[in-house]
């Protein structure tokens, strides 16, 4: 007959315990979360950096010829409107098992967000404006470059931060690849319950997202001082 003290006290390791919090396993798993986070940090800043190479060019175009304003924002709204894994399987036969194939979904999901808020800036630019730049000599390119785009940067700007948020969230999708970053994660420790694991990746996306869109609010109100101005 065994008496109290002979029960098995539990593991005084939160690992062994698996608890959802866990100090250790952030010590223990330090250079694999490094890795995840560089990778989740590097698929968003080229996606998002492509998604925005694109945009610009497209919004001017949309805003410069009317007609081309209807076919641009209705495909990068019915790209927007794919499913995520639906448009990871019809970029495959392009990118292979890659993480190319998860940057270029990326890029197409950004483009709908992009696009349409920096059309939005370009279009809120007066047309009084406009017309003193012409006045003063100013030729198509210098008025974009000099007045229209400076103009359109707060809506620009609000259109990258949600890019930016949307994109660092997406890219676990590309666990499905091998190529998600803190997705990785995320995804095996959801096959083996392994809580902590599953709760600090988590944590650390909203985290990436939150600093991400601080970072760019902070570069937004340094680019754009009249807005501040206006608001006081």
């Amino acid at each position: 007959m065994t008496n109290g003290s002979d029960t098995q006290a539990p593991p005084d390791d939160c690992l062994a315990r698996n608890d959802w919090i866990c100090g250790e396993y952030l010590t223990t798993r330090r250079d694999i979360l490094l890795d995840a986070v560089s990778q989740h940090l590097q698929l968003t800043a080229v996606s998002v950096l492509i998604a925005l190479a694109l945009s610009v060019p497209l919004a001017v175009a949309a805003r410069r010829w009317r007609w081309a304003a209807g076919p641009v924002l209705g495909l990068t709204t019915v790209l927007y409107a794919i499913p995520s894994l639906a448009m990871f399987s019809l970029l495959l036969p392009l990118y292979g098992l890659s993480g190319a194939l998860v940057v270029a979904g990326l890029v197409l999901y950004s483009l709908t967000l992009l696009v349409r808020n920096i059309l939005a800036g370009l279009r809120a630019v007066p047309e009084e404006t406009r017309r003193a730049a012409r006045g003063l000599g100013y030729g198509p390119l210098r008025l974009l470059l000099a007045v229209e785009l400076p103009l359109a940067l707060p809506a620009a700007m609000a259109g990258l931060r949600i890019a930016t948020v949307s994109a660092v969230s997406l890219v676990t999708i590309g666990a499905i690849v091998g190529h998600g970053g803190l997705g990785n994660l995320i995804y095996s420790g959801m096959n083996t319950y392994f809580k902590a694991q599953v709760l600090t990746a988590s944590a650390l996306c909203v985290v990436i997202a939150i600093a991400a869109d601080l970072l760019l609010l902070g570069v937004q109100r340094l680019a754009t001082p009249w807005t501040r101005a206006v608001a006081a």
